[in-house]
């Protein structure tokens, strides 16, 4: 059994196989978040929780820490309190503290959890020079439901990939929303609603949670729009 708790943006709690997982940490209130040369990410709604509201979390899961997004003030302070963070190689070459990078293709197990990080592409092809390194997640573990993290990817292509090695996955939680911010040419830098259906079915997914969809100006599909997106492929019962 995998529980699901999602508190706005990309920030979830999953509990699964004993531990307590939190992806993408965002606290901050409401406001513009700057990106660097005069760039800024606009943050509409507040978080659902307040971080010492949470249970105690035994890891992080971090799909990359270089946009306000996906890793705030108040994360990177949560970050100090938890025993282990997962992210990416760069990340952790940035990050203090308990925080350990992992390589696609990489796994670390965790009492009975093996987390293992797969490929994650922020926007159109070659888009890696600008977005820079992201990563999902696959936790699986002796008679549990495997669940995938996708982290903010844009790729159908890397979620077959996931799905070959992968798949059938028990619980998919999938960064949607839609995510635009003017780079390249306005692309599409997470999946859009039907692209999010569509990777339902690849990865023959039992149950999908749809996160990094609500709380932010560059997401330009809210939960409405995934819901008549799943509807509209006949996977409506899987959300």
């Amino acid at each position: 059994m995998t529980d699901i708790r999602v508190f706005g943006g990309p920030t979830t709690l999953i509990e699964f196989g004993g531990l307590r997982f939190l992806t993408d940490p965002t606290f901050d209130e409401p406001g513009d978040y700057p990106l660097g040369g005069g760039r800024f990410l606009t943050k509409t709604a507040p978080s659902t929780i307040d971080p010492a509201e949470l249970p105690p979390i035994d890891v992080v899961l971090l799909s990359h820490d270089q946009h306000p997004d996906n890793l705030d003030r108040a994360g990177r302070e949560l970050l100090t309190r938890v025993p282990l963070t997962l992210t990416t190689p760069a990340g952790a070459s940035r990050l203090a503290g308990t925080v350990r990078g992992l390589a696609p293709g990489e796994s670390v197990t965790i009492e009975d959890v093996t987390v293992t990080a797969v490929p994650a592409r922020h926007g159109p092809e070659g888009c890696e020079a600008v977005t820079g390194e992201v990563i999902g997640f696959v936790l699986t573990g002796d008679g549990l439901p495997t669940t995938y993290v996708s982290g903010d990817n844009a790729s159908l292509e890397i979620v077959r990939e996931v799905a070959d090695r992968f798949g059938p996955v028990g619980t998919a939680v999938l960064f949607a929303g839609a995510a635009r911010s003017g780079l390249f040419d306005n692309a599409l830098l997470t999946l859009d609603s039907a692209q999010a259906a569509e990777a339902a079915k690849i990865l023959g997914a039992a149950k999908v949670v749809p996160v990094h969809c609500d709380g932010w100006a560059h997401f330009t599909e809210g939960r409405d729009k995934i819901v008549e997106a799943f509807t509209n492929a006949g996977v409506g019962d899987k959300l």
